[in-house]
């Protein structure tokens, strides 16, 4: 399903959640969510949204874990910032986490949060009906869905609330069944009242995320397509009722996407060879064992999950990670020779030659590609990976340094350039890289550790040094005490 999981409380909703017995069940999705606001003060204002998502965030990645596949990260991004300039959206601050969790899932928080299950891409069977997702998505922050809900919920039971919100934090990180048990005691005309109002929410985020798929020339029945996903992948597993799910699955939604898209000329067919090859890293992602993704990717060449070259690229991966090597190579050199510059066969290249510990060979290929594509995302990841590996500290460092000014929010790089900091030596930065990994992921008092102790490490003549760390030390302390006051 997926999860608007965009909703105001406060530490008096929190109370309220123990007061129903709900704490147990909290402390078993292991989420805490910062206060969203007050719903008596109206509608918040458009950089309260922001603010208030940045501290959602803070917390949301302390917790979740977040992908560190390249590929999968850049590829995500890039799609939702496209199909955001043919949105209605406004402000285009977008934050894209991608989670490493196999369930079916998206969701939108204010601020311009966008979150996508790495589950997701392995439902979605083509680019199109992914974005129909995200499209929908981004309706929801464009239509300020979070600023509306709080409004409307200002007439709400405290009870409702404190329930209808436990509820949507079990099902955004421990699945349904303890939602379905924490909304059970919820009054069953305020469940009605609220219902009516989410529907309404959907249905306009349906409709203007349908049109941001045409705007942006993709085909419209994809959304209609994906429903249909989803609805065939619950059809056998206990389904939930509709007042739990954000995004209730009904034959009648379906009907009503499908009949709006004959409103509109379907477009070519456009396969997305890209969007295969992604789908590949998403599937690895969630084999359990080295052996059983190489099995899995064996049985995918005569299966119908993928053409039958993202099916060798995956047993190519699936190989690789295996150490078995010579036969990965035997697979890739073919489709090389077909699509001579395709990034994922030339990294999965330079991945075989790794794992066999012929460094040069790998470095010398992702240098001369690094050098065509300088910021390309996965070179610059998978070029200071090997480059850490095969104990060359000093090019990764630079590669590392370069690269975090590209994406000073990526927590993954910031935690490559502590790691290699460490290798080569360098304690003091060390503990730099590492303060910003862990003020990234809102984890604040290992971050005020790890920059008191660079701050001992500097030496008295560097003054300009020593003023901006205890800065940071401010900056990190007054962030420390926000979170700690909601």
């Amino acid at each position: 399903m997926f999860t608007f999981s965009s909703l105001p409380l406060s530490r008096f909703i929190l109370s309220a959640l123990v007061g129903l017995s709900l704490s147990g069940l909290v402390m078993a999705a292991d989420l805490q969510i910062p206060e969203l606001g007050d719903s008596s003060a109206g509608l918040i204002t458009p950089t309260q949204e922001y603010e208030l998502g940045q501290k959602w965030l803070q917390i949301y990645r302390s917790q979740v874990p977040t992908t560190s596949d390249p590929f999968i990260q850049s590829y995500t991004e890039r799609l939702v910032r496209q199909l955001s300039t043919y949105s209605e959206l406004t402000d285009h601050r977008l934050e894209i986490l991608v989670i490493e969790n196999g369930s079916l899932n998206a969701f939108a928080v204010p601020g311009g949060i966008i979150g996508v299950h790495t589950g997701l891409l392995r439902y979605a069977k083509t680019e199109e009906q992914l974005a129909s997702v995200l499209a929908h998505e981004i309706a929801h922050l464009s239509q300020r869905h979070y600023a509306r809900r709080v409004e409307q919920q200002s007439n709400a039971s405290t009870s409702f609330i404190a329930a209808f919100i436990a509820s949507i934090i079990l099902g955004m990180t421990a699945g349904s069944d303890a939602g379905i048990a924490a909304i059970g005691m919820v009054n069953a005309s305020s469940m009605d009242a609220q219902l009516r109002f989410s529907r309404q929410m959907e249905q306009e985020a349906d409709r203007l995320g349908m049109q941001t798929l045409v705007r942006s020339g993709m085909d419209p029945y994809a959304m209609p397509e994906m429903f249909e996903n989803m609805l065939h992948a619950t059809r056998f597993t206990r389904k939930p009722p509709e007042f739990l799910m954000t995004h209730p699955l009904t034959e009648s939604r379906i009907s009503d996407s499908r009949l709006r898209a004959q409103q509109f000329d379907k477009p070519r067919p456009n396969t997305s060879h890209e969007y295969e090859l992604i789908r590949v890293h998403a599937q690895l992602l969630h084999e359990k064992t080295r052996s059983g993704a190489v099995q899995a990717f064996r049985n995918e060449l005569n299966g119908n999950t993928y053409t039958q070259d993202a099916a060798n690229y995956g047993l190519t991966l699936a190989l690789t990670q295996d150490g078995k090597t010579e036969e990965a190579y035997t697979l890739i050199k073919p489709l090389l020779k077909k699509e001579p510059d395709n990034s994922f066969y030339l990294i999965a290249e330079a991945g075989i030659y790794a794992k066999e510990e012929k460094f040069p060979t790998a470095i010398a290929l992702l240098k001369a590609q690094l050098k065509l594509h300088p910021n390309h995302h996965a070179y610059n990841t998978r070029y200071a990976e090997t480059l850490m590996q095969a104990g060359e500290y000093k090019e990764c460092n630079d590669i590392l340094r370069a690269h975090v000014k590209r994406r000073p929010k990526d927590d993954y790089i910031w935690y490559l350039l502590a790691e290699v900091e460490g290798l080569a030596g360098n304690i003091f930065e060390v503990h730099m890289a590492r303060a910003q990994y862990f003020k990234l992921n809102g984890l604040f008092d290992k971050a005020e550790i790890q920059m008191s102790n660079a701050l001992r490490l500097t030496k008295e003549p560097d003054e300009q040094i020593r003023a901006k760390i205890q800065e940071e030390l401010k900056n990190i302390r007054r962030m420390r005490r926000e979170l700690a006051e909601l």
